[in-house]
């Protein structure tokens, strides 16, 4: 009598389970870091859009009460962080490509670089009546009359 063999050993299954086990273990720390990166440009997008606002605002006129601490009225928008890990180190807390604001007041094109911060903090993007644009308080984006533009590296604390 002859016997039909049809099915997998159980050792061929034991196998298939094996490599799709490694397979998954390799795919999810890759799936989590480009989840990470997509919010990290979710927030970058989301200050480009406060910033465009801002300086909608600002072009026609500062209408606020609120005063910096130099007199100057300001406009104040806050945007929150839609990352969940901002580590610091040296890309300042970011995956993907650094925070970078490029500003543009009076015909002068300025630089900000900013941190990242993880949810559920916010960033506050704030803009003076004589454009300045600090993000967090911090990372005044200057301007340098001879050239037209400056890179500001962020480290200034006013």
């Amino acid at each position: 009598m002859k016997r039909n063999r049809k099915g997998f050993t159980l050792a061929e299954l034991l196998i298939v389970v094996a490599i799709i086990a490694v397979l998954v273990a390799i795919a999810i720390p890759v799936f989590t870091t480009q989840l990470e990166k997509s919010r990290e440009a979710t927030d970058q997008a989301n200050v480009r859009s406060a910033y465009a606002t801002l300086m909608a605002e600002y072009i026609s006129g500062i209408n606020s009460t609120e005063t910096d601490d130099y007199g100057m009225k300001t406009l104040t928008v806050e945007v929150t962080a839609r990352q969940t890990k901002a580590d610091g180190g040296e890309n300042k807390g970011w995956e993907g490509s650094p925070g970078i604001l490029t500003t543009m007041v009076d015909g002068k094109e300025g630089y900000l670089y900013y941190d990242a911060v993880a949810a559920p903090d916010k960033y506050v993007i704030t803009i003076n009546e004589g454009g300045y644009v600090k993000i967090n308080g911090k990372g005044e984006s200057e301007f340098d009359d001879e050239t037209g533009g400056s890179e500001d590296g962020g480290d200034d604390e006013g």
